[in-house]
């Protein structure tokens, strides 16, 4: 290649060529990861995006691969990118939390104490008064922010460690203006300065 010209034929064969296809592999992998996860959101913007770059960088990785079939370099290169690019992808998608979660909640005892918690961080939820085989439960349903998602897990385990919960994806709701940014400054404020009711 005259790219790498004046360089060591053997240190670009089993050293650059390889390193660049791992980089390769690394991104469009990555980039893979989070094309399906925007997805499974229903997101007809970014998704495409990530896959054309996601594709193009696929062809300029394979078109390395083709170009040197004799070097076993290049295909543990190939190998270790994809396995490193699904890691990174994981990673990057959970520092991200993307969409909303449905948190249900099955308590036996009186859910009050917690029910009082959920609504002082200013989270919305129904509470429905159930039954189940060891009698009377109640079943709280919430819907947050993923990103604020180990919080309220934590304020379940804290204030009723006994609860039963359950977190689905939720891929759409009817109403985003979940009370987990503003709404919680609000909450706290709230708790300082009571809102006066003008005359």
């Amino acid at each position: 290649m005259d790219f790498f010209e004046g360089i060591d034929p053997a240190i670009v064969d089993w050293v650059i060529i390889p390193t660049l296809i791992f980089l390769a592999r690394i991104c469009d992998v990555t980039l893979g990861t989070l094309r399906i996860v925007f997805i499974s959101k229903g997101d007809k913007i970014v998704a495409p995006l990530l896959g054309f770059l996601e594709v193009l960088i696929w062809l300029v990785a394979i078109t390395q691969v083709m170009e040197n079939l004799s070097n076993v370099a290049s295909y543990l290169a190939w190998a270790g990118g994809f396995a490193m690019g699904n890691f990174l992808g994981l990673r990057v998608e959970q520092k991200l939390a993307l969409g909303q979660m449905v948190v249900r909640v099955i308590t036996v005892e009186p859910a009050n104490k917690l029910i009082d918690i959920l609504a002082g961080y200013g989270y919305r939820f129904t509470c429905i008064d159930a039954r189940g085989t060891r009698g009377k439960v109640n079943l709280l349903f919430l819907i947050v922010k993923r990103k604020k998602l180990q919080h309220v897990l934590d304020i379940i385990r804290d204030y009723n460690p006994q609860a039963f919960y359950s977190v689905e994806d939720v891929r759409s709701v009817s109403d985003i203006d979940l009370p987990q940014g503003e709404n919680e400054r609000q909450v706290s404020l709230r708790r300082f300065f009571p809102l006066r009711k003008g005359k």
